[in-house]
């Protein structure tokens, strides 16, 4: 029998989880004794797990509860969180049903629900962008007049930059709507859509740690964003001495106080408009798209171990053991169509960290403008390392250009099909 605490971890069972989340939960076991819930039978997660229960739907309340209870009665469980967005709030009442230490749910809740993060964040001073709640295409236009164009709408509870989108006129709004409210449809916890100011400037975050109410900013992350009207992430850079990191770190603690998250690692949303932060959204959860592992890269910082530390009400080690820069590239096709190749070319310097492909030759993909999302359309990532940020993007530029990447494009029939679906 292990002596290591036991610690629950609800995650998500997709394609790709290995791919984005596997550092997650490898640096976890590397402490704890795992054991899981998800929602299909674990494969590559075995050689790091103790036990499992497999459930059809994490987010249903009543089965995620019994799932627990019955891993509770198995093991003495230390701790329980998930670095899944959509489980965000399930998890947290599931820790409190089993008396283990949690933010409150109902600060997960503010997070998942950005109308009331809005309106937490105009009651504390925290600034942020105007925001509306509609539920109508005639509402969204009153409001995208009272505001002022361009507008953004987004869906109220969602995640990914799926259904965000900006409409820059009156004519542009109506098919804007459309798109957003879908996208909110798809979703169980909230169909309303947000129609809000355009914050015009670049977009960062701040990888934070909260415990027992005193958050730490660990780092900044600088994003490349796709060109309006959608606000795809297209790369992320995470140097350690980055000198927007004292700019920043203010803001994203008063977002966190507002929204009355205690503990955890969460991922604040900012633009920096004139130079000064307006809050984007809080998200109580370790980043995605890999941001956890370059900060580890660029700083030393485990932010996974510091998670799993917190859920068990142990102090996180938030001490830099390194100061360098590392940068990932997401990789898109130009257009949608079929995957004919992807390879990467010839030896890899030693700052390549990583390639990873999520399509082969075969895959039909599509881009948003052909009723896709990018995440589908994705075609992989790329990671590198270097001393400062600047480099570590350039390295990464570099490196997508060696890639041998060929995509048949879309016939005009295949297009008409796709739009009218």
């Amino acid at each position: 029998m292990s002596d290591r605490p036991v610690i629950l971890v609800v995650a998500a069972a997709d394609a790709e989880a290995e791919a984005y989340r596997g550092y997650c939960l490898k640096a976890v076991a590397a402490a704890y004794d795992v054991v899981l819930i998800t929602s299909e039978e674990p494969t590559w997660e075995v050689p790091y797990l103790l036990d499992c229960v497999v459930i059809p739907d994490p987010t249903d309340q009543a089965a995620l509860s019994d799932a627990g209870r019955s891993l509770a009665e198995r093991h003495d469980l230390a701790g329980v969180f998930t670095w899944t967005e959509w489980y965000l709030v399930p998890v947290a009442r599931l820790a409190r049903r089993l008396g283990l230490p949690t933010t409150a749910p109902e600060a997960m809740q503010a997070c998942r629900n950005k109308a009331t993060s809005r309106m937490l964040f105009a009651r504390h001073g925290v600034p942020s962008a105007a925001s509306v709640s509609v539920r109508t295409r005639g509402e969204a236009k009153s409001a995208a007049e009272r505001i002022g164009y361009p507008v953004v709408l987004k869906p109220a509870a969602h995640a990914a930059s799926i259904g965000v989108i900006r409409a820059d006129n009156p004519q542009q709004l109506h098919t804007a709507y459309e798109f957003a409210a879908q996208a909110a449809r798809a979703g169980s916890e909230n169909t309303s859509v947000l129609v809000e100011e355009y914050l015009d400037g670049p977009e960062v975050s701040v990888e934070c740690v909260t415990h027992h109410g005193q958050t730490t900013v660990v780092a900044l992350t600088r994003k490349t964003v796709s060109a309006p009207p959608y606000f795809e992430e297209l790369a992320h850079s995470v140097d350690a001495a980055d000198p927007l990191l004292d700019v920043v770190a203010p803001a994203a603690r008063a977002a966190i106080r507002a929204l009355g998250i205690t503990d955890g690692v969460c991922h604040v949303e900012m633009r920096l408009v004139d130079g000064r932060p307006r809050l984007v959204e809080v998200n109580g959860r370790i980043a995605g798209d890999m941001i956890g592992h370059l900060v580890r890269l660029a700083t030393g910082i485990d932010l996974p171990r510091a998670a799993a530390d917190i859920a068990c009400d142990r102090a996180p080690d938030l001490t830099p053991t390194r100061s360098s820069a590392a940068a990932i590239h997401l990789l898109y096709p130009h257009a949608s169509g079929t995957v004919r190749h992807l390879d990467s070319d010839g030896a890899r310097p030693h700052w390549l960290e990583r390639i990873h492909f999520q399509h082969r030759a075969g895959d039909q993909v599509l881009l948003p403008a052909d009723g896709g999302t990018m995440f589908t359309a994705r075609l992989g990532y790329l990671i590198t390392t270097a001393p400062t940020g600047t480099l570590a993007r350039t390295r990464a530029e570099q490196a997508t250009r060696q890639l041998h990447i060929d995509i048949a494009p879309r016939t005009a029939d295949e297009s008409s099909l796709g739009r009218a679906a």
